[in-house]
Order: structure tokens, then sequence, then C-alpha cells
């Protein structure tokens, strides 16, 4: 042989050998790594997506989190609507959300809080500067376009009793500058959920492009949206622009905490007549008029006082000044609903089964129809031809990502793949579902192996419990209570809708009220039971439990009635019902679920409250809270730890004096994991 046809031949073999070895590469599965806390914080959050008025694209919001500056930022995306590839579209050193089309798609208004306070921008699509629109004087909450562009309605905080904006915003800035930041009250609500009532009101402004002075549509000593108990967007404006539908609560049950009774008022662009369409004392939100205008959706419970009764879809006919229950005889909860653009459909949204179902709802025929089952979606938006719904997707193992669904094929399609290049390298597994008998009924759950799970080994169980009560496990990837995180050190997760949770039926729902520590408490024994008597791959004698408000509730009630747990996690537990109850902001929810007051039922007060078993308190705890907590206030947790302590049970507190009810700034959030997977592992682990 030549050297020359030597020299070909080995370049050959060098360029076969190389190929060889790059499809081997590419073959061969990327190294992966169980999810720890430096890939869990810098997973991007997808949210709140809105399609543009022509169909072909959709912006959206991503919040990354900054471990070195301690918080998180929010920016805005795009996306062809048919799929491809995410860009930025709108960033700043500054949080910006809240992205809305102008009703001919040349314009993009957003919420930013560049100029120092939340103000609504304007983004001209085919380029240019953005442009501050507003200046509010506590900021804008949230807004929406008019169908022609030239109004918006947006809500901002005022003091109810001030002459106009300015003079709102020049008593705002004198409290600011006193002194004395005493306050007198007369009245609940002394304050909710993490901050104090300061007197202002939020408001409903009609906000003209054309100029002049924002007009106060809602005036007078109440918020719109409301305080609480609230839908996705509580105003509407009609297509013809001459009627104005919000929500507000004016009962004076309210004003003693004690009152659900939302209502939905209309009202016209000059505001000079309000008028009271529902009469219901029970919740009414989420008004929506159809696109031709005949009629206005919303959202209504039935029963006063209880927030987590069925939330049925109404139908007010316009015309005829009549309204229907659409949904009077399903027994699902509506969570949202959109109209279809031809006003002849409606779609909506209901828990099932630790999921979310999609159902049509044809109005000539009143049909209801489930069009799609065992997904999570959820922020629907139509297409303007109405052939597809889009909608954010999560599971346990995938954060939130955008999808396409036909309505003709019925099938969904990925449209955006945010995190794909991080989530490629970690080792996360699906949700299992199960189901065992208890209490007369059959209970669901879910279970979540560790990463690389080996079924000749055995694992620690860890049970989780989820708070509320009426708010279920679902199959999603939850940013606080994550639990691929609790898995990820080799524990077997289970997550269980007990009795009370929504998505099995409104009578199961509502089982859980006057028994806290009944129904659930035994549910969840006989899931511990069930899970280690039928999965070979579980250590019975390895067992944790954590959870969270009602979670931490029944945390702290099992401290004082079973020791099968070898330790325990109790977060922002209600520990001492009586006391509780003059602490808390909501007085509505106390007085449902333990059927009165302290002083009228008193027995109930007792019974359920993990105080009255401290005796027989043995397991090893943790305790978490924060000063901000004005839903569970702190003194719950002290009074448990103390105890604990008194008790001499092994326990540790962990406390956060600038957190709420949740845990969200990255360094306390990373403290917070730390501090659970360390107690978790002394325990399951050793």
């Amino acid at each position: 042989m030549r050297r020359k046809d030597k020299a070909k031949l080995a370049v050959f073999f060098i360029i076969a050998i190389y190929f060889f070895s790059l499809n081997l590469a590419l073959a061969l599965p990327v190294d992966k790594k169980a999810l720890s806390f430096d890939e869990f914080i810098k997973i991007k959050r997808l949210s709140d997506p809105q399609l543009s008025p022509d169909g072909k694209q959709m912006v959206f919001v991503v919040t990354v989190m900054d471990v070195q500056q301690n918080k998180g930022n929010s920016d805005i995306w795009l996306v062809p609507a048919t799929g491809g590839k995410a860009v930025s579209l709108v960033s700043s050193s500054s949080t910006d959300f809240f992205p809305r089309w102008s009703p001919d798609g040349k314009t993009l208004a957003f919420i930013s809080t560049r100029s120092g306070s939340p103000q609504i921008w304007l983004r001209p699509v085919s380029g240019g500067e953005d442009k501050k629109l507003t200046d509010f004087p506590e900021g804008v909450s949230s807004f929406t376009w008019s169908r022609s562009g030239r109004f918006i309605l947006v809500t901002s905080s005022v003091l109810p009793g001030a002459s106009g904006l300015e003079a709102s915003r020049q008593r705002l800035e004198e409290q600011d500058k006193s002194k004395i930041k005493a306050r007198i009250y007369d009245q609940l609500l002394v304050r909710h959920w993490n901050t104090w009532s300061d007197g202002t009101r939020s408001h409903l402004f009609l906000f003209s492009l054309d100029g002049g002075q924002p007009v106060d549509l809602t005036p007078g000593d109440y918020d719109t949206p409301p305080v609480a108990l609230g839908g996705n967007l509580d105003f509407s404006f009609s297509p013809d622009e001459k009627e104005i539908a919000f929500v507000r609560n004016i009962d004076p049950e309210f004003r003693l905490a004690i009152g659900t009774n939302n209502d939905i008022f209309l009202t016209g662009p000059e505001a000079k007549v309000i008028e009271k369409l529902t009469v219901s004392r029970a919740n009414d939100i989420d008004p929506q008029y159809s696109p031709d205008g005949r009629y206005l959706a919303y959202r209504a419970m039935s029963r006063p006082g209880f927030e987590a009764d069925r939330l049925a879809l109404m139908l007010y006919d316009r015309q005829k000044k009549t309204i229907t229950n659409l949904t009077e005889n399903l027994d699902y909860s509506l969570s949202e609903f959109i109209w279809s653009p031809d006003s002849q459909a409606i779609y909506f949204l209901s828990e099932e089964k630790a999921r979310m179902a999609l159902f049509s709802l044809k109005l000539t025929t009143r049909k209801i129809e489930k069009i799609l089952d065992g997904h999570n979606p959820n922020s629907l938006q139509i297409s303007p031809d109405g052939k597809n719904i889009y909608f954010l997707k999560q599971t346990i193992n995938h954060p939130s990502d955008i999808y396409s669904f036909d309505l003709k094929t019925r099938k969904v399609k990925q449209i955006t793949d945010i995190n794909a290049e991080l989530l490629a390298g970690l080792e996360m597994n699906p949700a299992e579902d199960f189901y065992y008998e208890s209490e007369g009924d059959k209970i669901h759950g879910l279970l979540l192996r560790p990463p690389f799970f080996d079924p000749a080994k055995k694992y620690p169980l860890l049970l989780l419990i989820h708070g509320g009560p009426q708010s279920p496990w679902q199959d999603e990837f939850h940013f606080r209570w994550n639990a691929q995180m609790m898995a990820s050190p080799g524990y077997v997760t289970a997550l269980v809708n007990f009795h009370g949770s929504p998505g099995y039926g409104q009578a199961f729902t509502d089982s859980i009220s006057g028994d806290w520590g009944g129904k659930p408490y035994r549910d969840l024994i006989n899931a511990v039971d069930y899970l280690r008597e039928n999965y070979a791959f579980i250590d019975k004698d390895k067992l944790g439990a954590a959870g969270a408000s009602y979670g931490g509730y029944m945390i702290d009630w099992i401290e004082g009635h079973t020791d099968i747990f070898d330790c325990l996690i109790s977060h922002s537990g209600v520990f001492d019902l009586r006391s509780e109850y003059g602490a808390t902001d909501e007085l509505w929810f106390p007085e449902w679920e333990y059927q009165g007051t302290p002083w009228n039922r008193p027995e109930m007060y007792q019974k359920f409250s993990p105080s009255s078993y401290v005796k027989d308190f043995k397991t090893p705890c943790l305790v978490i809270h924060s000063a901000n907590d004005f839903r569970v206030p702190l003194e719950q947790s002290l009074q448990f730890f103390t105890s604990l302590q008194r008790m001499g049970v092994p326990s540790r507190f962990l406390y956060f004096p600038d957190e709420d009810h949740f845990i969200q700034k990255p360094l306390n959030t990373e403290l917070w994991w730390k501090t659970v997977l360390d107690w978790l592992a002394t325990y399951l682990k050793n």
C-alpha cells in the first residue's frame, strides 16, 4: 500500500472513531444528580401567559430568584404561539410584570417598579422606548384594557375620605413623615395576612389614554378587589364600554371579619349610579362579560361564612335580567373560566383528584363535557379563532411551562421549555397515584420515590400534610413545599388528600368542618399503615411527618396522639384554638370550622386544640414560624415550642422576623431547607 493511501486510511479511521465516539456520547444518558437547593433556587418561575390579539404571540412573566441579592426579579418574555425560541422582551433591574396587550396588538402595557412604585408602563411592540403611563400615589396593583383601547381600568389604594388622588397623596406623605406611628382602630379588620390596616382602600379607577384625571368608580370605605376570597380579576368592562362590573364587600358583617359576602356591582364610566347585581350573602366573584355583550358570567358560592364552599358558574342575561346557575348539578368547584370568542361556549377548570380537569359548556344546550383530564393546567387563554386553548401546566417533576390544547384533536402541545437545560441534569421521578380505604371512603394520595430509586433498598417514609385544610396536594412543582426537595435526600414521600380536600366532591370537602382532629387524623394514620404494608421498599422503622398551616396544626395534634413517628416538623401550625381565634385575621374561618365562637362552643375549641394534650408529647419536633404571619400568629408556635421544652421533648425553634405565612426570601429559603433537611436526617438517616 502506498504511503499516500496509508495516510488517507489513517485519516478515515480517525474520522470514523470521532463520529463513533460522538454517537456514543449522544446515546449515553447525561450524568444526572438529585435536586439540591443550588439547582432548586435557579429554576425559572413562569407565570401569567397572555396571548396577543392576533393569536400569533404569547407574553409571559419569568421570575428568577437571586440568592446574593436576597430577592426575586420578574421580567417579561415573548414566544411564538405555535412554539419556538422564547426571548426576553421587557427586562430591567426592577420588577416588570402583569403584561397586557392593547386591543390592536400594537402596545404592551405592564406594571413596573422602575420608578419606585408599581405603575403602568407602555412598550410599543414594533420597537421604541418604554413610557410611564400612570402615577398613582400608592401605585397600581392590576388593570385591564377596554375593547377600543381608549380606557384602562386600574386598581390602586387611596384614602377613601380624601377629596381626590392628590389629596390622598398629600395625606399619605404626611402620615409617612410623622414621628407618631400609633394608630387607633374602632373596628376589625385591624390587620390581614401580613399587613396592618393603614386606612387605605383599594379602589377601581377609569383611566383615559386621551388625558384627564382618573375617575374613581368605587368611592367609599370599601375595597375593590375585595380584601379576601376574591377572584382572578374582580372587575370587567362591557364590550360596548357602557358598563363596568366589579366586586366588593359592603356587608356590615365583613367589618367584624365574619362575613364572606363579596358581591358584584354594576356602574358606568362616569360612576353616576352603582347598582348591586347579586343578592346572595355568600361569595360572588370573577365577573366576565361575553364577547358579544349579551351575558355576564361569574363564580358564586351558596353558603354564607364558608370560604371553601363549591363555586358554581352563574350567568346573568343582561337583556332578560335573569340569573341562572349553569353548573348546579355538577359536583365540582370552578377555579377559573373563559368565554369562547363567539360567546357560544364557556371553558372552565375544576379540581379533580390532585389535578385539574378542563370542561366545556355550550350555552345553547347547557351541555357540560369534560374535554381534558389527568393534567394540571391553569391560567387559561383562548385563540381568536376559538380553536386552541393555552395554559400553564406543571407536574411534581416539572415546573410550569406554556402548553396549547387543540379543541378539535384534543391534543396537548408544549410551547415553552424554559428550564430545559437545568432540568436535563436532574433526576426527578413522577408522582404515583395510590388509593386506600379510610372512614368509609376511598382516599387518594400521591407517592414520590427518591431519585436513583433502587427497589431492593429500604427507604424512610416522609408524610407531608397539606394546609388549608381545604387546599389539596396537587401534581405540581410547589416552590415552597417542594416534594422533590423532600424526596431528594432519599425519602419516599407521601402526599395524602385526606377528608376535607377539594377535588373529591363537596361532601368530602365539607367533612372536615367540626372534625379537625378526627377523620383527617385517622386518614393519615391509615395511610401510613397502608403504605408500610404495601410497599416493600419502605422502611417500617423510619417515619417522619411535616406540614404547614393546617398541616402544622395536624403535626401539633399528632404530637399528642401517637408516637409512631420518629420526628415531626410543624410550620405555622395552630396550637391553641381559643387564643388563635382572638389573634387571627379572618374570623369567619374559625367560626365555621369550629361551629361557633370560643364562648358559645367552648367544648369544640378545647376538644380539637393540640394544647389540650401536652402531657402526651413525646416525639422530637422542629417548630417554624414568622413574625409577620397574621393568619396563624407567631404566638401559636411559641406556645407549642414552650410546651415541648417543658415536657423535655427534643425540639428546635426556627424563627423568621422578616417573613409571613410563607418563606420567600432566597436566603431565608436556603436556611429553611437546610434546617428542615438536617432535622429529618438526624432522625431518619442516622
